[in-house]
This record gives structure tokens, sequence and C-alpha cells, in this order.
């Protein structure tokens, strides 16, 4: 049974960072480009950015560029976001996904986490 954890949210104020990590098991972790979505309330699903396989190639939306940092540790089935910078539009539920390059529509997807809030006060 393939399962995506995710960890690290939380409150943090303007201008602050988190780092969220997601654990992976049941699958062939190294096989699958993985990525971050996230979704605020009466909002789509929206793409946030993803990282190959090897790690070498990194795709991020463009409102998250230059604040959002991707990245991966095969050795431990365990992905990344770095986030900074973060601003209160940037306050939603954030997921795991494993799926196909470069997994930046939610049709791309596999496998999904259940989420972790993340709120940016103002």
């Amino acid at each position: 049974q393939v399962q995506l954890v995710e960890s690290g949210g939380g409150l943090v104020q303007a201008g602050g960072s988190l780092r969220l990590s997601c654990a992976a098991s049941g699958l062939s972790f190294r096989l699958y480009t993985m990525g971050w979505f996230r979704q605020a309330p009466g909002k789509e699903r929206e793409f946030v950015g993803s990282i190959s396989w090897s790690g070498g190639t990194t795709y991020y939306a463009d409102s998250m560029k230059g604040r959002f940092t991707i990245s991966r540790d095969n050795a431990k089935n365990t992905v990344y976001l770095q986030m900074n910078s973060l601003k209160p539009e940037d306050t939603a539920v954030y997921y795991c996904t494993a799926g196909s390059s470069p997994l930046s529509q939610v049709s791309m997807a596999n496998y999904w986490g259940q989420g972790t809030q993340v709120t940016v006060s103002s």
C-alpha cells in the first residue's frame, strides 16, 4: 500500500519559513517524479513544484520561484519543500504527490498524501 505522509506544516508569520517533509512508502520512490500541490479554501488545487527522480531537474510555479525549494533524499524515500519569505496568500493545505514528469498538473499524479496545513499570518 502506497503511503505519502506529510509533516512540518503549522502557523508562521509573514516573512517566515517552514520546511515540509513527505515520507513515502510502498512504492519504488526512485522511479517517481515527486511534487507538491496546494489548495486554499474555495480554490482549486494548484501546482507548487516538482523534482525529477534524480533530483537533477526541478519545476516551480511562477509565484513560488525564488522562495520555495524542492529537494529529495532517495536513501530516505523523502521529499522536502523549503518555503521562505512566506506570504498570507501561501496559506493552504499542502499535498505531496508522486507521478509522471513534470508533475505540473493534477492529472499527472498517481498518488497523494493526506495534506498538511500551512497558515501564514499577516
